[in-house]
């Protein structure tokens, strides 16, 4: 798949996006076109966009064409896990240097394949454009298709050079990847009328592993997981699944219309966060494969899990009751972390929208209520602001957020994807609750709010306190008195 202006363009005005469909000129393709400042790096580049979806098949080999910087670009930061295969762990990278740049890198590309091929046998092997070799005019095609026809096996071009546009775009630019080389390529051994397919779930900490035993349980199969924990060979009879449920948000919308197109395959969007949104998706699907008695396991399977979740997550409901949250992410975490914090109990005062679809926004107006906060572009400084305004309790983001949340001198909890904790399922809300509640809990905050010595009698400093000391991001001794350490006897004698 050759990436030209116009199939940028038709990636970017989707027409799966909820708000693609404004007729107002300055909305129409608001998010789907937010660029990334040059130079700035924040929020990845559709490069990044395009392992992300990828990397998590677990059995094929994902070789990057370009400087060995790429490679490392964002590996093994994303904690996809794999209940088998661990090649997609590796990281393969033909290093392209001076002399590469100017004379070519087409004939390191093919050995680094072949090489590969000898060494690892892997199912596929995916290649990646950088902006080097996509600026320098290798021709990749050619190059993945001679050494497919030497090797046997598949060898797909991924054409999602960094500078092409947002990772939201590198993310639907991988779907075209699997949609023409991929899906529809080989047939089940046999099929079901309760075959689904899950489009967008990445297997983060394992959480995938929390929802597929309640499927199992009512007789539903995943016949394929795009992406998490994925074999190369179960997407290519994806094509004949009856369902597909998407789950991140719009990132592969391309993926589920364009299946519906062409092979008949409905989808729906859901939620695997909280107790409600993990009930309505099982009764949702359930009711979609139209079989009276799936839907009547289903309502007997939701019964007997809240019961227990009830259950066990009584005691950390009455510890988190009230507590106020600031959450900073993304996508469909935007709104669905709102819901399962509201199961516990909290509250969640202001949420970003920045990386959220229309849809999207509209739900988080719905849950959060008139007085709730939307951050549209978000910074520390802005989110500092939010959290003295709002006298939060606690802030729920990234992990490169977390120093933010220590000069608030406030609790912090990752839910990102460089995160170790699994918080799907009605499993992963006790784990969920269990993390709030050691954040909040800890007697670390205690002793970080506790003023120093010299300062009023080292009295617990309260919300006020904390935002003169997080005005300027640092704490105020200029006017403390000067600050001797002791020295040892023999140090001052040597001085």
């Amino acid at each position: 798949m050759i990436i030209t202006q116009g199939k940028i363009n038709d990636l970017l005005f989707e027409p799966g996006c909820e708000h693609n469909h404004h007729t107002h000129k300055d909305k129409k393709n608001k998010v789907c076109k937010q660029q990334a400042q040059p130079g700035a790096a924040q929020g990845g580049c559709s490069f990044d966009g395009a392992m992300i979806a990828l990397v998590p098949i677990t059995d094929a080999a994902h070789l990057v064409h370009g400087p060995i910087a790429c490679a490392g670009n964002s590996w093994g930061s994303r904690g996809s896990l794999s209940s088998g295969p661990q090649l997609y762990k590796l990281g393969f990278t033909t290093d392209l240097g001076e002399n590469d740049v100017i004379f070519g890198g087409e004939k390191k590309l093919y050995k680094a394949i072949l090489d590969i091929h000898q060494r690892y046998q892997p199912a596929a092997i995916f290649v990646y454009s950088t902006c080097v070799t996509a600026l320098i005019g290798e021709d990749m095609d050619a190059v993945c298709k001679a050494a497919a026809k030497k090797i046997n096996i598949p060898v797909i071009p991924v054409h999602s050079p960094g500078f092409v546009g947002s990772k939201n775009l590198g993310n639907r630019i991988a779907g075209e990847v699997l949609l023409e080389h991929v899906v529809g390529t080989a047939e089940p051994e046999y099929t079901t009328p309760y075959d689904i397919n899950l489009i967008g779930e990445y297997n983060i900490a394992g959480e995938m592993w929390n929802v597929l035993p309640l499927f199992q349980k009512l007789g539903i199969r995943v016949l394929a997981k795009i992406t998490g924990d994925s074999r190369y060979q179960e997407i290519c009879y994806a094509h004949r699944a009856k369902l597909n449920v998407m789950i991140c948000s719009k990132a592969l919308i391309n993926v589920a219309r364009k299946m519906k197109e062409r092979y008949g395959i409905p989808y729906i969007e859901e939620s695997f966060y909280g107790v409600e949104d993990m009930n309505r998706c099982l009764r949702n699907i359930a009711a979609h494969l139209g079989d009276p008695k799936l839907q009547e396991r289903t309502e007997k399977l939701i019964a007997q899990q809240t019961a227990v979740l009830n259950e066990k997550l009584a005691f950390y409901r009455d510890r988190l009751q009230g507590k106020r949250v600031v959450l900073y992410t993304g996508g469909v975490k935007s709104w669905s972390i709102i819901s399962a914090a509201k199961d516990l109990g909290m509250e969640v005062v202001a949420t970003s929208t920045k990386k959220s679809t229309e849809e999207d926004k509209a739900r988080i107006r719905e849950l959060l209520g008139r007085d709730g906060i939307t951050l549209e572009k978000g910074n520390p400084q802005e989110i500092l602001q939010v959290i003295h305004q709002t006298k939060a309790d606690m802030l729920i983001a990234g992990g490169r957020n977390q120093y933010t949340a220590l000069k608030a001198r406030i609790p912090f909890l990752d839910i990102n994807q460089e995160r170790h904790h699994a918080y799907a399922g009605y499993v992963g809300m006790i784990e969920m609750a269990r993390e709030l509640d050691e954040a909040l809990y800890s007697p670390v905050w205690a002793q970080v709010r506790k003023g120093a010595p010299w300062d009023e009698d080292g009295e617990t400093l309260g919300h006020k306190d904390r935002e003169n000391l997080s005005s300027s991001f640092y704490p105020r001794i200029s006017a403390s008195p000067e600050i001797r350490l002791p020295l040892s006897a023999s140090f001052e004698e040597e001085v």
